[in-house]
């Protein structure tokens, strides 16, 4: 396997996998137990874990051993820093769509117009 050194890197391959995806929308809802994070999956335990720790290592989660439970929470620090990547992409599109509105808002005439004119 692969060694991604970047903790962007890790991030994007983290949120790469739709369990995992659906494992950090469960828990932007709170904290919970690995057995309820395990639960709505039809995968091993060991499976589940090793979700969890390609989250942990990417900083996603974070676990903490509260008696015998594992307790498992969201650390949305990466994911900001996944979004302030994401940034000029998305000003990027938004730029993109806004020359696309002002295009179709022009009459008919007018673009053929300034093309032949």
């Amino acid at each position: 396997m692969v060694r991604y050194q970047q903790p962007l890197d890790r991030t994007f391959i983290a949120l790469a996998d739709p369990t995992r995806r659906a494992i950090l929308a469960r828990l932007s809802l709170g904290q919970a137990t690995v057995g309820e994070l395990a639960a709505p999956f039809a995968m091993s335990w060991p499976a589940v874990t090793k979700h969890l720790d390609v989250l942990e290592g990417a900083r996603l989660i974070e676990r903490e051993r509260r008696g015998r439970e594992r307790l498992c929470r969201l650390r949305p620090v990466a994911l900001r820093e996944a979004d302030a990547w994401l940034e000029p992409f998305r000003q990027f599109w938004q730029d993109a769509f806004d020359n696309l509105a002002r295009h179709l808002a022009q009459p008919s005439g007018a673009t053929e117009e300034s093309e032949h004119g």
